[in-house]
């Protein structure tokens, strides 16, 4: 039962012995979390996501807090960092019971749906025992969408409405799943035993299961969406929390939780403010003097998003030239980095049901137990309003030196305890390094032409078009369409793109802020060591003390950095 891992004799504590306790609890707490993970003592069971069990969680955190805090005497430096980043934790995890953060997970992001539907087609069930399991779990889901369902209406209750743009696209997922073919859904294919004498029949049981059991529950979560949010939903004009009575409150402590950093909406929209106006303008003159022959921001931007030329063809187009950069990267890792990861990293399209409603590409860790690899994925949604310069810097940004990089690093630094390993929760840190690295292929060599250079710039745009938009919506008022508009007239990137990125910052408040305010935090470090170090800087060494800790804070980042570099 939750909560009975704080009683221990605290005369006993070490700060790893919390830290491996506290593991364990997190994993219980979340079974899906831990079979993703590729620990399978709990495939027999879906995530509880109700208010009382939050509640439970809640005494549990506490109490694993209250120890680490009290752990006393002399400690080494991965002690020392263990016990910040474990307090940090737990204190983010308690934050965000309080804040009541479940009663506004109804997005096309966040919502359970979409962690169900991404996830179902990465888990799997490689013994008879599991899939045994898994089939009690397949029963358990609908009980697990339809508290989901209940939390909103909490949240309702207390005058906490969704944007109706978020319920809009979260029903069309919902519905674009309901509707694909029995045949492909990833609930009944979960992959079961290699040469099992049990299979087919295991494999018959499983769709019964999700015919009569689990599609009736999307339904069930759909109609709810449809029927009792979407009638209450804030308008366009008014998505942002800012809306909301208490939204200016819950926005700074997102703002706090996403970055790791006391930051105010009104220092970070000024900080977008000077990089879209100021510095990012003279970068394009240059590059796309050489790439287009004109030193006009409008018609750099134009030949960007309009060029025939730069358009793809179609989804193989696409995949090739993803799978091309990935290997250039692959192939050139080893003289910038001296810790590298053993995991692979694979490239798959995002499902369908998906695609019309997810990013351009997303990264999924692999399984500590080598059983998954890293998996970038790739939208192939109607490629052909996709355009070319961005195909490289996402590529880097995702997979390598990028995401799976740092994560499949730190995945296997396994002398560190396992939630520093494999928990993701410092999203400064996580999003602040991949895009830092999409700079960082440039200065390896990996942009094959100025075209994708202006790709990287308009990342970098997008990045810092996020402190403006994400600021603007929450706490200064704006509308949908002024967010859009922004966006649209100061980064290159397809409308199409845009709109489907403004209606994630509405939906994830505060989320779209940590990664350029990590990567200019991870720059200035740099930047410091190097003037601190002069000729004795190593970017080989500098990598590897930011990557060498796996997932921390920003402020852990600092004291790294500045002892490796004699700063501080």
């Amino acid at each position: 039962p939750a909560g009975w891992y704080a009683v221990t004799d605290p005369s006993t504590d070490t700060i790893r012995s919390i830290a491996d306790e506290y593991w364990e609890a997190k994993l219980e707490a979340s079974p899906l979390f831990a079979s993703f993970l590729g620990d399978h003592r709990y495939d027999d069971r879906a995530d509880d996501l109700s208010a009382s069990h939050e509640q439970e969680l809640r005494t549990t955190w506490a109490g694993f807090r209250d120890r680490a805090a009290a752990v006393d005497g002399e400690m080494d430096e991965t002690d020392r960092v263990t016990r910040d980043l474990l307090i940090h934790e737990l204190d983010d995890g308690i934050r965000a019971i309080d804040l009541r953060l479940a009663e506004l997970t109804s997005d096309q992001m966040q919502g359970v749906h979409a962690d169900l539907l991404i996830t179902a087609s990465q888990l799997q069930a490689p013994e008879p025992e599991h899939a045994t399991m898994a089939l009690e779990r397949a029963r358990q889901f609908g009980r697990m969408l339809d508290q989901a369902a209940e939390r909103w209406r909490e949240g309702l209750a207390a005058g906490r409405t969704p944007a109706r743009i978020n319920v809009e696209r979260s029903i069309n997922q919902v519905d674009g799943y309901l509707s694909s073919p029995f045949e492909s859904d990833p609930f009944a294919n979960l992959a079961g035993p290699d040469e099992w004498d049990g299979l087919e029949a295991w494999r018959g049981q499983l769709t019964d299961v999700v015919r009569d059991d689990l599609r009736p529950a999307f339904a069930r979560y759909r109609d709810a969406l449809r029927d009792e949010l979407l009638p209450v939903a804030r308008p366009d004009e008014r998505p942002g929390l800012h809306w909301l009575d208490g939204g200016a409150d819950l926005y700074s402590a997102l703002i706090e939780l996403q970055t790791g950093l006391p930051l105010t909406p009104e220092e970070l929209h000024t900080i977008g403010m000077a990089e879209v106006t100021e510095k990012l303008p003279s970068e394009y003159v240059e590059v796309g003097g050489r790439a287009f022959g004109t030193t006009e921001l409008s018609q750099i931007f134009s030949r960007l998003l309009d060029d025939p030329a730069l358009r793809y063809r179609d989804g193989d187009e696409i995949l090739a030239h993803a799978t091309a950069r990935l290997e250039a990267a692959r192939a050139a890792i080893g003289d910038w980095f001296g810790i590298l990861p053993q995991a692979p990293c694979e490239l798959k399209p995002v499902p369908d049901y998906l695609a019309a409603d997810s990013p351009a590409a997303y990264y999924s860790p692999p399984a500590p137990d080598g059983s998954r690899p890293g998996e970038y994925h790739v939208n192939l949604h109607e490629p052909t309003k996709r355009g070319r310069a961005e195909t490289a810097s996402i590529a880097f940004h995702e997979a390598i030196p990028g995401h799976h990089l740092q994560l499949a690093i730190a995945a296997e630094q396994t002398d560190l305890p396992a939630f520093r390993r494999l928990s993701w929760g410092h999203t400064a840190f996580v999003e602040g390094w991949a895009l830092y690295t999409e700079r960082l292929a440039d200065e390896m060599g990996l942009y094959e032409t100025d075209v994708d250079r202006l790709g990287m710039l308009a990342s970098d745009s997008w990045r810092a078009c996020r402190l403006v938009v994400d600021t603007g919506l929450h706490a200064l008022g704006w509308t949908r369409q002024q967010a859009i508009d922004f966006m649209a007239a100061h980064a290159p990137v397809s409308r199409d793109e845009i709109v489907v990125e403004v209606d994630r910052y509405i939906g994830m408040p505060g989320q779209a802020l940590a990664y350029k305010v990590g990567q200019r935090e991870i720059l200035r470090l740099r930047n410091e060591a190097r003037a601190a170090l002069d000729a004795g800087f190593d970017i080989k060494a500098f990598h590897d003390t930011v990557l060498g800790a796996a997932t921390i804070s920003l402020r852990v980042l600092r004291d790294r950095v500045g002892a490796w570099s004699g700063v501080r």
